[in-house]
């Protein structure tokens, strides 16, 4: 419920800020978005299973972003950032779409 209300709060003074990302971190932000939802959508589905735990969420979340931005981070240094973003998004959203069927056939039953 905390994390719920935390998002939304989250969202709220988004929109009302409208905060600025520096023009250096641009590249990496979808990245890190991405990589935020892979963590959620593991954690709703965790919730489901019964075995949610939000310290595994909280270092989940951070490991996530932090890592997918460092992989993306190489790739700028070694010239491929393109191909490494592909395949950081790739693999995410591959995890991103488990996770969600593992959701619906939970709430569905199926």
């Amino acid at each position: 419920m905390i994390a719920a209300l935390g998002l939304l709060v989250g969202i709220v003074l988004g929109l009302i800020f409208r905060p600025d990302v520096p023009t250096g971190l641009e590249p990496y932000l979808p990245i890190a978005v991405v990589a935020a939802l892979d963590a959620v959508f593991g954690a709703l589905r965790a919730y489901l299973d019964g075995i949610f735990d939000d310290k595994v969420f909280v270092v989940s979340f951070l490991s996530n972003v932090i890592i997918a931005a460092g992989i993306v981070y190489l790739g700028d240094k070694l010239g491929v950032g393109g191909q490494l973003s592909t395949g950081v998004i790739v693999v995410l959203g591959i995890r991103i779409f488990s996770n969600v069927a593992a959701i619906r056939r939970h709430l569905f039953h199926a």
